[in-house]
C-alpha cells in the first residue's frame, strides 16, 4: 500500500473509532482487509482504500471497521477481576445500596459476549444475596458482527475452554454438537446487546453502577484516553465502579477516578462521597484484604 493510502485508512479508522495504528502494523491491515479486496475483485489494498475515498460507501466503512477493531474475547478473562467483582465489589455495593431495587452494569466493547455472560453467570450463582433486586447488563460493541456472534450465543469447544469452569459450562450450556455449545436461555436474556461507538453520544445508555470497559484504552492515544474516560465518568453513578484491564489505568490521565485498595484494575469515582463510602466498604471486606496481601 502506498503510503498516502496508509495514512487516509489510519486517519479514517482514528476518526471512526479511536484505533492508533503505527507504520509498523501494516502487517495487520493487509491480514485484515484482504479479503474485502478479493470480495469486490480489486488488484490490492490500494485499490480498496481509493474506493472509500471516491464512493464514501458507509456500509463499507463501517465493515472496514469492524474487521479492524479487535475482538477477541474469552470467559473469565483473567480471572481476578471477576473474582474481586463477585467477592468483594459486589457484597459492597450491595451493602452501600440496601433499599437499592436495580443495579445496571454495563459491559463496554464486549466484543463476541464471553464478558457480559461471565458477569450473567457470575451473577446467576449470586442470586441469593441480591434478593429482589432486577440486575441489567448492557454490553455494547462497535462490531455488527462481533454483536451478532454475541445474540446466538453460540461457542466453539476450543472458546468455552479458554477460562470457563467446566462445572459453569454444564450448568449454563447446552451441547449443540460435538464441538458448539450455546449459552441458556435464560443467561443471554440477562444481557442487552446493543451498537455503540465509545467515541459517540453514549447519554442514550443511562447510568451505571459498574463498569467493564477492559483492554479497550491500550489502543488509543491519550487524547483519546482521556476523552473516552471523560465520557464513562459521565455515565456511572457517584458511587460506581469501573473495571479496566490490567494494563491500563486512570493514573495521569483522568482525575474522575481513583485506584480502589485492594482490587486492581478497579476504580471509583474520585471525589465522591459515595465512591469513598464504597472504598471504605471494600477495603474493610476481607476478601479484599486477602486481595492485596497477595498483589
Amino acid at each position: 500500500m502506498i503510503p498516502k493510502n496508509f495514512k487516509y485508512l489510519c486517519d479514517l479508522l482514528y476518526r471512526r473509532s479511536g484505533l492508533v495504528l503505527s507504520d509498523n502494523k501494516a502487517y495487520l491491515v493487509e491480514a485484515r482487509l484482504m479479503p474485502f479486496v478479493r470480495q469486490r475483485n480489486l488488484k490490492s489494498l490500494d485499490g480498496l482504500v481509493e474506493a472509500i475515498r471516491c464512493d464514501k460507501n458507509e456500509e463499507l466503512i463501517r465493515e472496514i471497521t469492524d474487521a479492524m477493531t479487535t475482538n477477541e474475547s474469552f470467559f473469565f478473562r483473567d480471572g481476578k477481576p471477576f473474582k474481586i467483582f463477585q467477592e468483594s465489589i459486589l457484597p459492597a455495593l450491595l451493602e452501600n445500596r440496601p433499599g437499592t431495587k436495580k443495579i445496571r452494569i454495563w459491559c463496554a466493547a464486549a466484543a463476541t459476549g464471553q464478558e457480559p455472560y461471565t458477569l450473567a453467570m457470575i451473577l446467576k450463582e449470586e442470586v441469593a444475596k441480591l434478593g429482589n433486586r432486577e440486575v441489567e447488563i448492557v454490553a455494547t460493541d462497535i462490531s455488527d458482527e462481533s454483536l451478532e456472534r454475541a445474540r446466538t450465543g453460540i461457542y466453539t469447544q476450543f472458546e468455552v475452554q479458554r477460562g470457563l469452569p467446566i462445572q459453569l459450562l454444564v450448568k449454563y450450556f447446552s451441547q449443540e454438537n460435538d464441538n458448539r455449545w450455546r449459552v441458556n436461555e435464560d443467561i443471554r436474556k440477562m444481557v442487552s446487546l446493543r451498537h455503540m461507538n465509545l467515541l459517540g453520544d453514549l447519554s442514550i445508555l443511562g447510568t451505571f453502577d459498574i463498569v467493564f470497559c477492559r483492554n479497550v484504552l491500550i489502543y488509543f492515544d491519550q487524547p483519546t484516553k482521556i476523552q473516552v474516560l471523560e465520557k464513562l465518568s459521565k455515565r456511572m453513578a457517584s458511587d460506581g465502579v469501573l473495571f479496566l484491564g490490567g494494563a491500563e489505568t486512570v493514573l495521569g490521565i483522568s482525575d474522575s477516578f481513583k485506584p480502589m485498595l485492594g482490587a486492581r484494575g478497579a476504580y471509583g469515582m474520585g471525589g465522591s462521597d459515595g465512591a469513598v463510602g464504597m472504598v471504605a466498604a471494600l477495603s474493610s471486606a476481607p476478601v479484599a484484604q486477602q486481595t492485596a496481601s497477595q498483589a
